[in-house]
């Protein structure tokens, strides 16, 4: 047994989390009231899968394991429910999106809780600005090798969760004119960025402890990558998703890395090698910035071959297109269309927020309105 040994779990079965805004009633600013949110939380057992997070104005909801994307939705709508009745005892809403859009980070309260208290001390101010919100996506995998090939291999699809998740527009009062802003602000951390290009768990469990016995982590927490492998879940989780503005397309997402991972476990079609992650900054950057509209620069056949441009939305539309025979029930054939329609008009939340802003003068305004779309099970037209 090695010094990290991975759990195995049941393959290409998923499960989320969802990081959302507490907003209050008054301005639709971030109110404070997680702590007493998680305590009015019933029945009781579901406190298991509503967190804190690292600072007041966040809670964390977590669904169980599933091998079906229907249910999945109707847990998470389920868990939603009780958010909803536990909020409407404290007079505050719930909001998802990437960002809220004119919080201020400095007025943010760190959450009680030795471990938020320590990443405070070492990170600053950095702990209060990471007072963004994240949809997390974890996949099973058998083994420590399947994890690392798979981490790999989710690495190529980043442009698409992030064009698609993109609802991050605003940020500190402003328009960025980036589709996803929360990813700027998740970069700054170190250990941020990509898992080294290693093939073999052994291999990680080596470059893990070296880590560990220079003093650099304390776990395998302490990594922010953008992928990661999870050993003691037995995942693999996607990390670089805004919190979508409906739980419809959370779902979707979670569905689209299932079947994802089916083809790259079953097929493995990408090779690892030294130079994999040569344009992934780039790749990144174009879908944070411009979303689905963003283009994506691919490797040639060899070293001497040029990269080959490709818009993010014809991308997303050509796998999804090629998962159809990966579908195994009408559910997921669902989400594969919802998700193509997505990707063919180049709607995502960023452009809701923005027409929403557009029509509406004030961000105040455009918060609420997020804030019904998620409490009151409204979905939007390209989620439908």
């Amino acid at each position: 047994m090695g010094s990290l040994p991975f759990t195995s779990s049941t393959p290409n079965t998923m499960g989320i989390e969802l990081e959302l805004q507490l907003v209050n009633r008054r301005n639709y600013n971030l109110a404070t009231d997680a702590l007493d949110l998680l305590n009015w939380i019933e029945p009781r057992e579901l406190q298991d899968k509503i967190k804190l997070e690292i600072t007041q104005g966040m809670i964390e909801l977590n669904s169980g394991i599933h091998t079906r994307v229907d249910e999945l939705m109707q847990e998470l709508k389920e868990l939603r429910g009780a958010l909803i009745k536990s909020a409407q005892r404290l007079n505050i809403d719930i909001a998802g999106g990437g960002a809220h859009p004119f919080q201020s980070w400095s007025e943010q309260r760190i959450t009680p809780s030795e471990r938020f208290h320590h990443l405070h001390r070492k990170y600053g101010y950095l702990a209060k600005t990471f007072t963004v919100f994240g949809q997390h996506i974890h996949i099973g995998v058998a083994n420590g090798d399947d994890a690392l090939y798979l981490t790999h291999g989710f690495s190529r699809y980043v442009p698409h969760f992030i064009a698609l998740s993109a609802a991050s527009p605003f940020y500190q009062g402003v328009d960025t004119a980036f589709d996803s802003s929360r990813s700027n602000v998740v970069r700054a951390f170190p250990l941020a960025g990509t898992v080294p290009v290693l093939t073999k768990w052994s291999e990680f469990e080596n470059y893990y402890d070296e880590l560990l016995k220079l003093g650099i982590i304390g776990s395998m927490k302490d990594f922010y990558w953008d992928i990661r492998p999870k050993p003691e879940y037995g995942t693999v989780e996607i990390r670089v998703c805004d919190t979508p503005l409906t739980l419809e397309l959370a779902a979707l997402l979670g569905c689209y890395a299932q079947l994802l991972a089916r083809w790259l476990l079953t097929e493995r079609p990408i090779e690892i090698h030294e130079d994999y992650y040569l344009l992934y900054q780039y790749n990144r950057f174009a879908a944070s910035r411009y979303g689905l509209d963003g283009e994506i620069a691919l490797q040639g056949a060899d070293k001497n071959s040029p990269a080959v441009k490709q818009t993010i939305y014809t991308s997303i539309i050509e796998r999804l297109h090629d998962l159809n025979r990966y579908a195994k029930n009408d559910a997921e054939l669902k989400a594969l269309i919802r998700l193509r329609q997505m990707a063919h008009d180049r709607q995502n939340d960023a452009s809701w927020l923005r027409q929403t802003y557009k029509q509406r003068g004030s961000l105040n305004d455009v918060t609420r309105m997020a804030s019904e779309l998620w409490m009151k099970h409204t979905s939007l037209p390209y989620v439908q």
